[in-house]
């Protein structure tokens, strides 16, 4: 069903001044308008094919590219994030130099769409630049919207996105004043270039918003009154949004199935097995110390945003776990950690690692986001894992066990969450963008949570896990976190 959604679209890759793009074009060879299509922080291409695959299905050519430190790019992103003649500048000018790239592959005609981060970037791109048609901007985060400029602008918002859709309200009011705006309706003429309007997608978020059949109606509609097309017969728009939340649910159900064939490692109960009277020490001390330290500790040296502070982080708050566990055990550990078999523990590791790049890594990049690393993100990577290693290995240890206090695994995640809440609010100017990514951070403790829970279960030992969900956290970190120039 994933794949039905490209039926009638010629894709083809684009190298345009060696930043990868991607070409969808109708599969007649039709030519009408470019909508040049951009992502927003820590995403990439793929993370747009919706829109894509929509507009070529309908008689338009859609080009998705990844940002300077995105994707597949591996040009570092220059400039400061945080100054407008910096990071902004720079993604305006790649902007730029796809759209001049990607006009002539259609009738002449342009239109931009950009997500989040990039409705900034699409909305000062169409202010500056002459004959762009119409702009959508999904999830609109940018300052410099007018009453008038930029023009034909429809912005969509999921309607879970409680912050943006004010945010969406304001910048639509502004072209409605002295009348209040409202959702759903379209202020000015989109065929005269005055268009402004607000849609709302029922039931998404800030990034399902991509994969919502309105979105995508909405989107499709606004560029055919902008550009005066007129359908003898319905558009062909297909969300992909419940068949990627099916086939990830089927990857959840399938590690629950097969871990059922893992080796037994240890006998049943190999870890801490502490209660609730005796594991909490081990999960407030990290939490309280890690963000304190890491205040006054350099974290800088990785060329990748806040992502040397996460591997800092991970390791002290686990090396910190494992003094707690130290302290509370001491002779009590078994010898050889209680490994009954060094070749059952290899071939349990082994296949659990396996099963995640076959059945979680593939899928993601295919379907959902730029999931395998480009040039330059292996030593990234390498210094995450050393990271996520002492964490993940203390943290199994720690809530793992005969006798371990029911509920302690979701409480040491929780507390860790907790302690990159309080890094944000020691230190918010540098750490903000942690707060983009918690939200995948729940989801990834929520699934790896399973993955260790049915792990644990077979192979009767904490480190299985421990070393799998170490490198999967390593691995997606590495992978999607934005390269930054020096």
């Amino acid at each position: 069903m994933l794949h039905r959604s490209a039926a009638g679209v010629r894709i083809s890759t684009l190298d345009i001044h060696g930043n990868p793009a991607t070409l969808y074009r109708p599969d007649d060879g039709a030519v009408g308008p470019v909508v040049v299509i951009a992502h927003g922080f820590a995403g990439s291409q793929q993370l747009m094919q919706s829109f894509a695959l929509a507009f070529a299905r309908n008689g338009y050519v859609a080009v998705t590219f990844d940002f300077p430190g995105h994707g597949r790019n591996a040009i570092p992103l220059t400039g400061s994030i945080t100054e407008t003649d910096g990071a902004t500048r720079t993604l305006v000018g790649e902007l730029r130099a796809v759209a001049d790239a990607a006009r002539p592959l259609g009738d002449g005609r342009l239109a931009v769409l950009g997500h989040s981060m990039a409705t900034d970037i699409v909305v000062r791109f169409a202010q500056s630049t002459p004959r762009v048609g119409a702009t959508i901007a999904v999830s609109l985060l940018s300052p410099v919207v007018t009453d008038r400029s930029p023009g034909n602008l429809l912005i969509i918002v999921g309607d879970w996105e409680t912050m943006l859709k004010r945010e969406a309200l304001r910048a639509v009011g502004l072209a409605t004043l002295p009348a209040a705006a409202a959702p759903g309706v379209t202020y000015g003429d989109p065929a005269r270039g005055s268009g402004r309007r607000m849609a709302v997608s029922p039931h998404v978020e800030h990034v399902s918003v991509l994969y919502s059949e309105i979105s995508l109606r909405e989107a499709l509609a606004w560029l055919d009154a902008a550009f005066g097309v007129k359908r003898a017969v319905p558009p062909v728009i297909e969300g992909r949004g419940p068949w990627i939340m099916l086939l990830f649910g089927g990857i959840v159900l399938l590690a629950g199935i097969v871990s059922a064939f893992l080796p037994r490692v240890a006998a049943p109960g190999a870890g801490a097995g502490l209660g609730w009277s005796r594991i909490r020490p081990a999960l407030l001390l990290p939490m309280i110390v890690t963000p304190l330290l890491l205040r006054i500790v350099p974290t800088h040296f990785l060329p990748v945003l806040v992502a040397d502070y996460l591997a800092v982080h991970f390791a002290v708050y686990g090396l910190i776990t494992a003094a707690c566990l130290a302290w509370t055990l001491r002779a009590s550990v078994p010898p050889g950690w209680g490994i009954e078999s060094n070749k059952a523990f290899l071939a349990a590791t082994t296949a659990v690692v396996v099963f995640g790049f076959a059945a979680v890594v593939w899928p993601i990049d295919s379907f959902f986001t730029s999931f395998r690393p480009g040039p330059g993100r292996a030593p990234l990577m390498m210094s995450l894992l050393a990271g996520t290693l002492i964490f993940f290995l203390s943290d199994e240890w720690l809530t793992r066990g005969v006798g371990a206090a029911r509920g302690a695994y979701a409480a040491s995640k929780a507390a860790f969450l907790m302690s990159l809440a309080a890094a944000v609010a020691l230190d918010p100017a540098r750490l903000f963008f942690l707060v983009i990514i918690v939200p995948e951070i729940v989801l990834f403790f929520w699934v790896y949570g399973l993955f260790s829970a049915w792990t644990y279960r077979q192979t009767g030992h904490p480190f299985v896990a421990g070393l799998a969900n170490a490198v999967a956290f390593a691995w997606a970190i590495g992978v999607t976190f934005p390269l930054l120039a020096g």
